[in-house]
């Protein structure tokens, strides 16, 4: 079992059927792993603050929302709606891409 599947399995089972989130250069593995699975349904969200609020009004409705974003600025940019979500005990799972432990030591 991949780590992407034992995720989704862990949302579905807290009852998320929607995610939200950008798609980006380190999250692409991770977004192949969701359609794969097919029980999950991924809305695709112009940037990544967007996502982050969607997340947040879906947890308000919901009980508990997610959200995908990518490596650095994508992340960064979630900062403000998960920060929001946070202040007000908002309970939100935010996935993150990044990219591989080897490419991360790399100096070059």
């Amino acid at each position: 079992m991949k780590v992407g599947e034992f995720l989704f399995d862990c949302l579905k089972n807290e009852g998320i059927s929607e995610i939200f989130g950008v798609p980006g250069d380190y999250n692409f593995s991770l977004l192949d792993t969701l359609e794969a699975d097919g029980a999950l349904n991924f809305v695709a969200c112009r940037n990544e603050l967007n996502a982050g609020y969607a997340a947040d009004g879906y947890a308000r409705v919901k009980g508990i929302g997610a959200l995908i974003t990518t490596f650095g600025v994508g992340e960064l940019s979630a900062c403000n709606a998960i920060a929001g979500a946070y202040s007000e005990s908002v309970p939100i799972i935010h996935l993150v891409g990044g990219p591989k432990s080897m490419m991360q030591d790399s100096t070059s």
